[in-house]
């Protein structure tokens, strides 16, 4: 509230608005460390970290906290299907019926109120409240039906942006990754407190993360990608056979529409790129791979229902945000439609795993 702030309304302006480059500016000195911080001002975001709105995107990143600790952030034991399965174990006990690989064909509306959905096989759920945490282009553009909404309210929907710059990267290792030059593995072969951590490459300065953007505006993609690691097996041995590990890479920027299209060869030629980038760090990292799994904007969005490939359902930027972010929708989250209510990433306060939305 207002009152909290106590005289510093000024300041969360500044830092809803302002590039993320200033803050840091203003608080830190070594340039490799901004520019380590500034990763999270663009995360998910087709923004430079000089660009205005950086700065609430990095808010937005430091801000959750994990088990009482504060700008931390966690790993789920089996990975992020281990919080779905924890969702769905806790909605069975107080009486949820789950169905899956079923795909909902449309949202049922009868007599103006939404009453269920069908599914792709024609069978019908019917429900006294609909939710969906599907995006908002998703749930009210193409699961109900033609003619359900005013004209206005589908004009907003169209113009939400949904740009997104990021390819996920899943990795599989015969080994543990050795950054040598700097930080040799123990002589036990077991993690290091370094392999437990987020390893940020490609990002000794704020420059190098706007030299990545720019491609991006033209169709292309930088050589020198940014990178974000992570080694989820190095906490959580469920997730590989003994002594082997899983790397998850976090990569920007890479255009939804890619100059020559989004092929298998085009996928590969990136794969590359992205693995000279960590082989300058980790040498013989790309003797370990023994698989991987590339997802390109266009993939994210084909499998996982993300409009664009954006993450977080949409833009987090500052005119998507707050009451931007919920102008089509009351405080309740309901929608125009009676009974349909929408508690996905694309409703306040946006995206990330905390269940606040809705």
């Amino acid at each position: 509230s207002g009152s909290k702030l106590k005289g510093e309304t000024g300041a969360l302006f500044e830092l809803l608005s302002a590039p993320a480059t200033k803050v840091l500016d203003r608080w830190f000195e070594s340039e490799p460390l901004k520019a380590v911080l500034a990763t999270d001002s663009v995360i998910g975001a087709m923004l430079s970290p000089y660009m205005q709105g950086s700065g609430y995107v990095l808010l937005h990143h430091v801000m959750g906290e994990v088990e009482g600790k504060k700008n931390a952030w966690g790993y789920a034991e089996g990975g992020m299907g281990g919080v779905s399965q924890a969702i769905a174990r806790a909605a069975e006990s107080y009486g949820a019926s789950l169905h899956t690989d079923c795909g909902v064909s449309q949202i049922l509306v009868r007599e103006g109120r939404a009453v269920g959905v069908r599914l792709g096989d024609g069978t019908e759920i019917l429900a006294d409240v609909v939710l969906s945490n599907a995006t908002p282009k998703v749930t009210f553009l193409d699961l109900l039906e033609e003619g359900t909404l005013s004209e206005n309210f589908e004009s907003h929907i169209r113009s939400i942006d949904y740009t997104s710059p990021v390819t996920k990267i899943n990795v599989a290792l015969r080994g543990l990754p050795n950054f040598s030059q700097h930080l040799p593995n123990a002589a036990s072969g077991s993690p290091s407190p370094h392999h437990q951590c987020t390893i940020h490459l490609n990002c000794e300065s704020t420059q190098l993360l706007h030299d990545a953007y720019l491609p991006a505006l033209s169709g292309r993609y930088s050589s020198r990608p940014m990178l974000e690691l992570c080694l989820p097996s190095s906490l959580d041995p469920t997730l590989a056979p003994p002594g082997c590990h899983v790397a998850s890479i976090f990569s920007q920027y890479t255009p939804y529409h890619l100059e020559g299209g989004w092929t298998q060869e085009a996928r590969e030629r990136y794969a590359e790129v992205v693995f000279d980038s960590i082989e300058d760090y980790c040498p013989g990292f790309k003797g370990l791979v023994v698989g991987k799994e590339v997802l390109t904007p266009p993939d994210l969005e084909r499998i996982f229902g993300l409009t664009g490939g954006n993450i977080f359902h949409g833009a987090m930027s500052l005119d998507q945000l707050y009451l931007s972010r919920m102008s089509y929708l009351s405080p309740a989250y309901s929608s125009p439609v009676p009974g349909l209510f929408l508690c996905g990433s694309g409703a306040h306060p946006g995206g990330g795993v905390m269940g606040s939305p809705g």
